[in-house]
């Protein structure tokens, strides 16, 4: 019952929080990478369906979802906390999670060019009131 945390050695958590863009884990995934059932994720997910509650507070004995608008939102999860969930509360000896860039797509690149050029302006506007 190995799962996966070894974020390729280049990334560090810095890295993951700020300009790379993973994808996030969906149930399957993260059932396929921990080995356990469908039944057990849900169980272990820090939601409350019951009460109709979207964005729990974090709760470190629970996996914890990424933030939802909405209640027919997906539950998503960031590797990281798939990966800390199995180090510490299912206490995996070995755990490394896959960690893949999306697929490359129309808006994925639309939002590189947006975002270099929002880091050209910055520069820009940096240097002007700098000089």
């Amino acid at each position: 019952m190995n799962a996966r945390d070894n974020m390729n050695p280049a990334y560090s958590h810095a890295d993951l929080k700020t300009d790379h863009n993973y994808e996030l884990m969906d149930i399957e995934a993260i059932q396929k990478a921990l080995g356990r059932s469908r039944a057990s994720i849900y169980r272990y997910a820090n939601t409350d369906p019951a009460q109709g509650l979207l964005n729990l507070p974090y709760d470190p004995t629970r996996l914890n979802p990424e933030l939802r608008q909405n209640d027919r939102d997906p539950l998503l999860f960031h590797p990281t906390e798939v990966s800390r969930f199995a180090r510490d509360v299912l206490k995996m000896k070995q755990v490394t999670i896959q960690v893949q860039e999306p697929t490359q797509n129309e808006t994925n690149r639309l939002l590189r060019e947006i975002l270099q050029e929002l880091r050209s302006l910055n520069q820009a506007i940096g240097s002007n009131r700098n000089p």
